[in-house]
């Protein structure tokens, strides 16, 4: 049977699931379709390009309308919809964030949070500049949350100073919340404080150049 871009798709994210991001490589996913690993180029020239089609599948449904009724639920809506894509595949947030950082996948995702931007009253270059600081903000919030999750799992996760050199801090028992807390509630008061930002701006233009 005539091995289809899907199927090449399809046993990549079953590995990454399963093994994660640093054991998804070209061999291991050619012997888990029995095939040589030369076919797998003729669907995709290069693992790089591999991973941004494999980020473009995770984030596929992201950029759907939304039913929110305002801009400001308009991008919560969004970024919540983004962490859930991320959320649901092993290392998805680390895996869609290199891939981003080398321009390998698409930016509809990004481009949809400018398109909330311009309805919301700011201009092209600021809600193009929202775009990217709500794209990584989720990005980021989601690799640590799904790398304390991973190392939770395995016992790693401790409550050990950073460093052995750590200088007293009175802020430094906050690190507790990290490991205690919801990172959904840590997550939706981030996005609280950017669309209060973006309500500043649309107030005030002037007093944020």
């Amino acid at each position: 049977m005539q091995l289809r871009r899907g199927d090449v798709l399809d046993g990549a994210l079953a590995i990454l699931d399963e093994f994660g991001l640093a054991d998804l490589t070209m061999r291991r996913l050619a012997t888990a379709l029995g095939v040589q690993p030369g076919a797998l180029y003729w669907h995709f020239p290069n693992k790089q390009t591999l991973l941004g089609a494999l980020a473009d599948k995770i984030l596929e449904d992201v950029d759907a309308p939304t039913t929110a009724t305002g801009w400001n639920e308009e991008f919560i809506e969004l970024a919540h919809r983004l962490r859930g894509a991320l959320l649901s595949h092993r290392d998805g947030a680390e895996l869609v964030s290199a891939t981003y950082a080398s321009r390998m996948t698409n930016s509809r995702v990004r481009e949809t949070f400018a398109a909330v931007g311009l309805r919301s009253g700011l201009s092209r270059e600021h809600a193009e500049l929202a775009s990217y600081s709500l794209l990584y903000y989720v990005l980021g919030h989601t690799v640590d949350e799904q790398s304390r999750a991973q190392m939770e799992s395995v016992g790693a996760l401790t409550r050990a100073a950073l460093s052995p050199d750590a200088p007293a801090s009175e802020i430094g028992a906050y690190d507790d919340d990290l490991l205690d807390g919801d990172p959904a509630v840590r997550f939706d008061f981030g996005l609280s404080l950017f669309v209060d930002g973006i309500r500043a701006r649309l107030k005030d233009p002037a007093q944020h150049p």
